[in-house]
């Protein structure tokens, strides 16, 4: 089957801390999404989120754009953002106006958006994102579009997210320099959650933990909204500067010493299983030594010691995290792990006996043109961008009084407009 007609397309960057990556996604003229290219290097300028170097990020995320672009065999001019750091937050602003039993129009609910905007408190903070999760009849949840229902009184419960303003117009500036223009920044539990997640999962009730490089943001989503965010700083790289740090080797190695034969459930073999802390090529004395010599070797089960040890840090602050946002009980159930961090061998059943609930671990959907490097769950988020795009869900920061006309009244069309104003809004 040949390639199917592309309609529009979509640009994103996931800025992450351990690495930048992007992706060039159509949607076909038959609704399907289909990718044209991807592409990731190492991050640089970049720590726990923030942007520290504005020159490296730019080069990065420049690069990165340009690898995805080479792929796709077309070029992009804007792109959607992914934010994991800046301080993310979230709150649910719930909104009611009177409707007096009447059928409810579109004008209706426009003028409950308005409402709902303005009853958004950042307290100085930057808004990300403002959008309707579900509307209310009469206090009944559930409603997706009141539209031509009769009810007392019409409400709705608005997502908002919140980020600090600085650390978001670096990241926005670092992409600008990039000759790229930004179409939005998407907080990523955000994205995650529309790559990772289903309908299903976001209604009953679900906890999304995206382990990054730097961050971990633990994300709970019930209703079919997300409703609460926390950010841990700490992330796989600390993983591996503990590895680092325990068996005196450098950085690199010790990432590939977690990706070859670090795990987080240990095994009855690992004390007698000998591996090399150095791989071939790692310097003169190293590759002098690789593969040979007591020296060089190190009983599997102290790697995986020192893994264990560091998750079992970060699974305690999860679990401290979730409790805080009311996760437990009747009301917790289903818990996905996500980002760069979750693709750890065994880490999924390590954190199903931590944290006491089932967990799976989330991937980018299937999706046509994806290679296979990018369907796992360190590329969740840069997926979601772009599907999150494709969906622009609604934003009540763009909703404008539509309803309003534009000519002028004089005489009895005033009194009527007048009139029409008080009952509307009193």
């Amino acid at each position: 089957m040949g390639m199917p007609r592309i309609g529009k397309v979509f640009g994103a960057v996931n800025v992450g801390s351990f690495r930048i990556s992007a992706m060039i996604m159509g949607l076909s003229e038959t609704g399907e999404m289909v990718v044209l290219g991807s592409g990731h290097r190492a991050s640089q300028g970049i720590k726990r989120g923030y942007v520290t170097d504005m020159a490296a990020a730019t080069y990065a995320i420049r690069d990165a754009v340009e690898r995805a672009e080479k792929n796709a065999g077309a070029s992009i001019s804007s792109v959607w953002i992914g934010c994991a750091g800046a301080g993310l937050g979230s709150q649910v602003a719930k909104v009611e106006i009177d409707i007096g039993g009447r059928r409810i129009e579109e004008e209706d609910i426009e003028h409950l958006l308005v409402a709902a905007r303005e009853s958004i408190q950042p307290d100085g903070r930057m808004v990300l994102h403002a959008q309707p999760a579900h509307y209310t009849l009469d206090g009944a949840h559930g409603v997706s579009n009141p539209k031509g229902l009769h009810a007392e009184r019409l409400g709705v419960d608005i997502h908002v997210m919140l980020a600090d303003g600085a650390p978001v117009r670096n990241l926005i500036e670092a992409v600008q320099n990039a000759h790229l223009d930004v179409e939005a920044v998407v907080a990523a539990p955000v994205a995650a959650g529309y790559s990772c997640l289903t309908p299903e999962e976001r209604e009953l009730g679900t906890a999304l933990i995206e382990i990054g490089g730097e961050v971990t943001n633990v994300s709970l989503y019930a209703g079919g909204m997300l409703l609460g965010l926390k950010a841990i700083p700490f992330g796989s790289a600390d993983i591996t500067d503990a590895i680092a740090s325990s068996f005196g080797v450098r950085r690199f190695q010790a990432e590939r010493l977690k990706c070859v034969a670090g795990s987080a459930i240990a095994s009855p073999t690992d004390h007698r299983e000998m591996i090399p802390v150095n791989g071939p090529g790692d310097g003169a004395e190293d590759a002098a030594n690789a593969g040979g010599g007591e020296a060089n070797r190190i009983p599997r089960a102290e790697l995986v010691s020192v893994v264990t040890e560091q998750l079992a840090r970060l699974t305690d602050e999860v679990g401290k995290a979730l409790k805080a946002m009311g996760f437990s009980g009747s009301r917790g159930s289903q818990v996905v792990l996500t980002g760069g961090g979750a693709e750890l061998a065994g880490i999924a059943e390590f954190a199903q006996s931590a944290l006491g609930r089932p967990v799976r671990i989330g991937k980018p959907p299937a999706l046509r043109g994806l290679p296979e490097a990018h369907s796992t769950a360190g590329f969740a988020t840069l997926a979601g961008l772009c599907l999150y795009a494709a969906d622009d869900p609604i934003d009540i920061r763009s909703v404008g009084p539509s309803y309003q006309p534009t000519m002028r009244y004089t005489g009895l069309g005033l009194v009527n407009r007048v009139a029409r104003a008080v009952r509307d809004y009193f």
